[in-house]
């Protein structure tokens, strides 16, 4: 299945589901988690049926010996699951009209849950199928019946991103309460790219639904390594939420256990220095904790608690933020790496979160600090920050330096009120960050991918240009033919009045120049810097010349829709069965066909695009600090100069009018005004003096 495929799917499955929830008056908390088991069980039924035939084919030679084992443990140890005849889809979509599906899908989910470890006990839905029946009794069949369109072939991989689609869905209809269970994929994508999660403990002490392990899992297997080289720990509050987490675990076959628990009291993992990877998105500026719930807990104290000091101090933490940051600290062992959301105010906040932050810096850990757009987040429309620890950077010559990336400005409008991170701004983001790890081969590895993407989009090109040329070229053809009949056509005064109009001369006027579409040279072995260079300026070349083509092509179009909207005004054309036979009937066919050739065309402008925005930032394909964009700072100046202020926005400078300018040379051209209005302030004041007086002197 393509990637336009599952989209079409997963929006065709959003569609139908939601208008059967809004069909039955349902609201998305209602309705989300009943929703999330079907897809579940779609899933269990299309893995347990490509297993079936080697489960049962164990079954069959084991069975009356002595090695003979139940069927439901050969499922287990061959599929993870058991799947009992009465929770198989089919079963289900099948059942009689009389029957109460609720009750059935209720018995499905317990005989899968039978056969289950403990810490998949009770994690189905089962009584919220009652409610939905009870508002109205074919709904049920009725989702049943949308998601047996997902193809019995869909892998894992397909229900992963189904279910992660769906998460998001619901997320957004929930508004403020869907942000405490979902954290936007692109964020999430963003921060494994940085961290890299390859093989280890991952822990996740705010897990919502458990994102931040799905895209652990996706990264891994695009990176062509074992699933099974990560074992995830995740930690939840709300108990319904950790119950979608632990689905979203099983449905992307991902080893790892979630805990239903509070963070600031428990440890059930004794995570103290154990996990290799830590990423969170955790609860912003949390008032309500008390000190004597950590004081006595490593994992909070060891750089410091939040603490009011004076006088009127009491059992309250001022703002957990910081509890949260020392605690994805100390749960990081010596090569661990941690990226983790913090609202922009933690990277200056005052007081004793000063304190610990200046001890976490002085650690040598902070690696990275991105602050973000505004509106990523479902709960919250101010920007934060991400945050991004890494224990290994005290042994390497980064040791003292912090990698300062403004990406306010860089993200896509998903719709009025939300932004995202396309995968392409995620990519050129980190690829910031691997230029300033000295990974340089990476960055040339990301161009080379934009350079075959920009091939593969221009060998498109041509089909959409030569089907998009032809309908405006036959359709102009045939349209000078029916202006020559029509003579003979019309009567003589009908055919006067089409002549007055000047119908006649614009079609005769219309043209259509036949233009040779350009080439760009091709060079199997694109791989320095300087041949990514040379393809990137041949490429600006070849975009330029379509641009050109664009432009010629959408005159000779308007010209020729315009003749088409007179003449049926002048002659009432569409019933015409000499127009209908010369096929002067085809707007919606030109409309279609350029636009075919507009998305072939937008789509080599759009990798063109990023791959100029990196080659323009870096040319030389090394890190350079970038005003407006990126700084890596110095312990003088992070210290000394900033007093630990960890703002991106006090380091990287600002871009004016399309200029980029440091934060040093914005300091000189403000001092630089600042004396220019001394003088002409001096200035006035003599002239107000001098006016003063010779209006004294005239009176």
């Amino acid at each position: 299945m393509t990637n336009e495929q599952l989209k079409k799917l997963e929006k065709d499955l959003w569609d139908s589901a939601n208008s059967l929830r809004a069909y039955g008056g349902l609201k998305a908390a209602d309705y989300a988690v009943p929703v999330l088991g079907l897809i579940f069980l779609r899933f269990a039924e299309n893995k347990y049926s490509h297993y079936e035939p080697e489960i049962l084919k164990e079954y069959e030679a084991e069975k009356g010996t002595r090695l003979e084992r139940t069927i439901d443990a050969i499922a287990l140890s061959k599929c993870g699951f058991y799947l009992p005849h009465f929770a198989r889809y089919d079963f289900l979509l099948n059942l009689p009209g009389d029957e109460s599906l609720a009750k059935k899908l209720r018995e499905a989910m317990e005989g899968i849950e039978k056969y289950q470890d403990d810490k998949f006990k009770d994690v189905l839905p089962k009584e919220a199928y009652f409610e939905i029946e009870k508002k109205k009794a074919d709904i049920l069949p009725q989702l049943l019946k949308t998601f047996s369109d997902i193809p019995k072939n869909a892998t894992g991989d397909i229900f992963g991103k189904i279910y992660e689609f769906f998460l998001g869905e619901f997320a957004m209809s929930e508004g403020q309460k869907g942000g405490e269970f979902f954290t936007p994929t692109s964020v999430v994508r963003f921060i494994v790219e940085v961290i890299e999660p390859y093989a280890g403990k991952i822990y996740d002490p705010a897990c919502g639904s458990g994102g931040m392990f799905v895209q652990s899992a996706t990264f891994v297997k695009e990176a062509k390594h074992d699933l099974s080289d990560i074992y995830v720990y995740g930690q939840e509050y709300m108990g319904e939420t950790a119950r979608l987490a632990k689905m979203n675990l099983m449905v992307n076959n991902i080893r790892g256990e979630i805990t239903e628990t509070n963070s600031y009291e428990n440890d059930p993992y004794e995570g103290l220095g154990k996990f290799d990877f830590v990423m969170a998105n955790p609860p912003f500026n949390v008032k309500s904790v008390k000190e004597s719930t950590v004081k006595n807990d490593e994992r909070f104290y060891k750089y410091g608690l939040p603490k009011n000091k004076g006088k009127n101090t009491n059992d309250s933490i001022t703002d957990a933020n910081y509890l949260w940051i020392s605690l994805f600290a100390t749960s990081l062992n010596d090569k661990g790496r941690a990226g983790f959301v913090m609202p922009n105010s933690a990277s200056d906040a005052g007081n004793s979160e000063y304190e610990i932050r200046k001890k976490v810096v002085d650690s040598g850990i902070v690696d990275c600090m991105v602050s973000m757009p505004s509106n990523m987040f479902l709960t919250v429309t101010l920007p934060a920050t991400l945050w991004f620890f890494d224990k290994q950077k005290i042994n390497t010559e980064r040791k003292d330096k912090i990698l300062f990336i403004d990406a306010r400005n860089t993200y896509h409008q998903r719709d009025r009120a939300h932004r995202e991170w396309k995968e392409e701004h995620i990519q050129n983001l980190t690829a910031i960050v691997r230029l300033y790890r000295g990974e340089n081969e990476r960055y040339l590895e990301l161009i080379g991918r934009y350079i075959n993407q920009s091939n593969e989009a221009i060998d498109k090109v041509p089909a959409a240009y030569n089907d998009y040329f032809t309908i405006l070229k036959s359709t102009i053809i045939n349209l000078q033919q029916y202006s020559r009949d029509s003579k003979t056509k019309h009567k003589p005064e009908a055919f006067k009045k089409i002549i007055e109009s000047g119908l006649i001369d614009k079609i005769t006027s219309l043209s259509l120049p036949h233009i040779s579409l350009p080439v760009i040279a091709r060079n199997e072995a694109i791989s320095s810097n300087e041949q990514q260079l040379a393809y990137a300026k041949n490429l600006e070349a070849y975009t330029a010349q379509v641009k050109e083509i664009e432009t010629v092509l959408k005159a000779s179009k308007d010209a020729l829709l315009e003749v088409l909207a007179l003449a049926d005004k002048e002659i009432k054309v569409k019933n015409d069965k000499d127009w209908i036979a010369l096929g002067l009937n085809g707007i919606k066919l030109i409309e279609e066909l350029q636009q075919q050739w507009k998305d072939s065309t937008d789509e080599v402008t759009y990798f063109k695009t990023n791959m100029d925005w990196l080659q323009s930032r870096f040319p030389e394909a090394k890190y350079a600090d970038v005003a407006g964009l990126c700084k890596v700072a110095e312990r003088t100046e992070y210290v000394e100069e900033q007093d630990y202020s960890m703002n991106a926005g006090r380091y990287v400078g600002l871009e004016l009018d399309g200029n980029t300018i440091s934060n040093k040379e914005f300091i000189e051209i403000i001092n630089s005004k600042c004396d220019e209005l001394n003088v002409l302030n001096k200035r006035s004041n003599e002239l107000i003096h001098f006016i003063t007086q010779n209006s004294k002197e005239f009176i």
